[in-house]
C-alpha cells in the first residue's frame, strides 16, 4: 500500500537570509529518516523525481525530499550565486538548515545527479549528520564529456517549448515507449514551472556560463568513510557511467551498481531495483 505524502513548508536562515523550502514527505517521523535530493533540470521538483518512491518506502523511512533552493515551490533567492558550483554551495548549507530544522541527528541521503553533489557537499561540511549515502547517476566527476543531452539541459530556455521539453525528457530514459505516460505527465507537470520568470532566474544563475563549476578531488572522497553505493545506467545519455566509476574509485567504501538497460533515470526506469537497493543498503545487506 502506498503511503500518503503531504506537502508543506520550512523556512530556514543562510547566509543571513530567510530561505523557504516546500518539503514532500512521506513515513512517521520515529522512523530513519531518508532526504532525496533530487537534479537540476527545467522544472524539476521533488515530487517529479521521487513521488512513487517516497509512496512505496513511506512504510520503512520518514521520506524527506524537497524541491532544492532555485527549483519548483521552494524559494528562488534574487541574487543567486552564478554557477553551479557557488549555487550548490548554498543549497547544501540550507539543506543542511533543513535537517537541523527538522531535529534530525542522523540522515540518510540518497542524491540524483546534481543531487548527488549535494549530498557529498553535505557530508563534507557535516560527516557526523550523514548515515549512509546512495549516488545515483552523479555528477561532479572531473574530466567528464558534456553530454548533447547536458547541453540541452544547460541551455534549454533558448526554446523553453513543452516540444523542447519533451525531447530533453526523452533522452534521460533508455527506452521511452513503455515510460510514455510518465514522461508525457512529467512534461505537463513541469512545464507550470518552466513558464514562471523565478524558476528561469534561477535556471540562469545555475547555469551562467561564466559562473564556477564544483568537482571533486581524490583528496577530497578520500575522507568521506560512510557506506556509499553508486548506482548508474549503463546507457545513461545525459552522465556518462564513468561519472560514477570515479566516485566508486576513490570513496573508501563505495561500491557500485550500474542497470543494463537503463538512462539517467534509475528510480523511475526501475523503481523496484531501485527501491530494493536503497533497503538493502541502509539494512546493511549490501
Amino acid at each position: 500500500m502506498s503511503a500518503l505524502i503531504t506537502s508543506g513548508d520550512v523556512t530556514v536562515s543562510v547566509r543571513g537570509e530567510s530561505l523557504t523550502f516546500r518539503l514532500h514527505e512521506s513515513g512517521e517521523r520515529n522512523s530513519e529518516a531518508v532526504l532525496f535530493l533530487h537534479g537540476s533540470g527545467p522544472g524539476a521538483t521533488g515530487l517529479s523525481n521521487w513521488e512513487r518512491v517516497i509512496a512505496d518506502l513511506g512504510h520503512r523511512f520518514w521520506c524527506l525530499a524537497p524541491d532544492q533552493i532555485g527549483f519548483g515551490d521552494s524559494a528562488h533567492p534574487l541574487d543567486a550565486p552564478r554557477g553551479m558550483g557557488p549555487f550548490n554551495e548554498l543549497r547544501a548549507e540550507a539543506l543542511l538548515a533543513l535537517v537541523d530544522a527538522l531535529g534530525l541527528t542522523k540522515v540518510h541521503l540518497v542524491g540524483n545527479s546534481m543531487g548527488g553533489q549535494l549530498a557529498l557537499l553535505m557530508t563534507l561540511a557535516r560527516p557526523e549528520l550523514v548515515g549512509k549515502i546512495l549516488l545515483m547517476g552523479s555528477g561532479g566527476a572531473p574530466g567528464m564529456p558534456v553530454s548533447p543531452g547536458l547541453t540541452h539541459l544547460r541551455e534549454f530556455y533558448a526554446d523553453p517549448s513543452a516540444a523542447s521539453l519533451e525531447g530533453l525528457l526523452t533522452e534521460f530514459v533508455y527506452d521511452l515507449e513503455p515510460l510514455r505516460g510518465t514522461v508525457d505527465r512529467v512534461v505537463k507537470e513541469r512545464m507550470s514551472y518552466v513558464t514562471r520568470e523565478d524558476v528561469r532566474r534561477s535556471h540562469e544563475a545555475s547555469f551562467d556560463p561564466q559562473g564556477a563549476r564544483r568537482f571533486f578531488t581524490p583528496e577530497e572522497l578520500a575522507t568521506v568513510t560512510h557506506e556509499v553505493l553508486c548506482v548508474h545506467g549503463r546507457d545513461d545519455r545525459i552522465i556518462p557511467v564513468d561519472a560514477s566509476r570515479y566516485f566508486a574509485d576513490n570513496l573508501p567504501n563505495a561500491d557500485l551498481y550500474v542497470l543494463a538497460q537503463c538512462g539517467h533515470w534509475t528510480q523511475i526506469e526501475h523503481p523496484e531495483k531501485f527501491e530494493t537497493l536503497l533497503l538493502a543498503l541502509v539494512d546493511g545487506r549490501i
